[in-house]
């Protein structure tokens, strides 16, 4: 892929980060650490959202910024609208997932990113975006 590459953190990788997390047998914020560094050698872009900010309001939208701000990564901040809610509650009712998993892939998918996650739900989201692990990400 292309220089531009764009991602849209789930909320359990930048807490993966934060926190650095182990889950018993991996390290997951080395992990996250690893996906961010090399976001920023190949000049990705960073799309987040004001319902992953949500979620992280115990660290709240300054951490995420001044986080990325360690790094050269272009963070971008996406609108999320009406009709993007209204998919979501119509996709995680069907499909019975978490309505935030819902509208995170559609807000990846939106915004043409792919979705960073290890969040088994996203299996079932893979027709609305593209996703996978922060270590499964391959960079040229």
């Amino acid at each position: 892929m292309s220089a531009s590459r764009r991602f849209y953190l789930d909320t359990a990788i930048w807490r993966d980060y934060f926190e650095d997390r182990k889950d018993g047998v991996r390290p997951l914020g080395e992990f996250a650490f690893r996906f961010l560094k090399n976001c920023e050698k190949h000049k990705c872009t960073i799309v987040i959202a004001e319902p992953v900010l949500f979620e992280l309001k115990d660290f709240g939208r300054e951490i995420a910024v001044k986080t990325l701000s360690n790094f050269s990564i272009t963070l971008e901040e996406a609108e999320v609208s009406g009709k993007q809610f209204a998919e979501a509650k119509r996709i995680s009712t069907e499909r019975k997932l978490p309505f935030n998993d819902a509208l995170h892939a559609i807000i990846a998918r939106d915004n043409e990113a792919i979705m960073v996650t290890r969040d088994m739900h996203f299996e079932e989201l893979t027709d609305i975006a593209n996703c996978g692990a922060p270590e499964g990400i391959i960079f040229p």
